[in-house]
């Protein structure tokens, strides 16, 4: 008889394989929704990436957001850089959110500053509702974003969720590294 931990525990192994191969491909599957809550704007929903956040001026808060944390902690850089080939990221964030929209550009700064790759992050947008294509986001049970999950071998070793406990959400990421 199989536990749900060990079916759970297969499942996130076989979405961490499904996303590499993604990642492989170079395709980004998500879709764009009307945002009903804020006529004009739009939500994204799936698989992308922080070049779309980047590179689609409907996101301006994405760039003005890094400006503001462009010399992170050198302690915190250098955790990221320590683990930068052991770790792997699965981030749930919500394009219409206003945590995800503080916290995310500043976490790609972190990323870009300790030279981990982009295939090593996995970037679900959620809807309001809080899910993505696929049910991932019941998968790993996300109730609030941005939540950022650490794992190691395929293995959760931590995740912070909105501004953590402390406030300190990029801190307790170090702190999570360095477990």
């Amino acid at each position: 008889m199989i536990t749900i931990k060990v079916m759970k525990a297969r499942l996130i192994i076989a979405s961490i394989f499904f996303m590499m191969i993604a990642g492989a491909k170079a395709q980004v599957h998500y879709e764009t929704i009307a945002d009903s809550e804020h006529p004009g704007n739009k939500i994204l929903k799936g698989i992308i990436n922080k070049d779309i956040l980047k590179n689609d001026t409907s996101y301006k808060w994405y760039s003005d957001n890094q400006k503001i944390y462009m010399h992170p902690d050198s302690a915190l850089v250098n955790a990221f850089e320590r683990n930068k080939d052991r770790a792997h990221y699965i981030i749930f964030g919500g394009t219409w959110c206003e945590d995800t929209q503080f916290i995310l550009p500043k976490f790609f700064i972190l990323q870009e500053k300790a030279g981990i790759s982009n295939d090593s992050i996995t970037f679900y947008a959620v809807d309001r509702n809080k899910q993505t294509t696929g049910n991932t986001a019941s998968l790993y049970n996300i109730v609030n974003v941005p939540a950022i999950i650490v794992l190691r071998d395929g293995k959760e070793v931590g995740r912070v969720v909105e501004y953590g406990k402390t406030g300190k959400w990029d801190k307790e990421l170090a702190d999570i590294l360095n477990l």
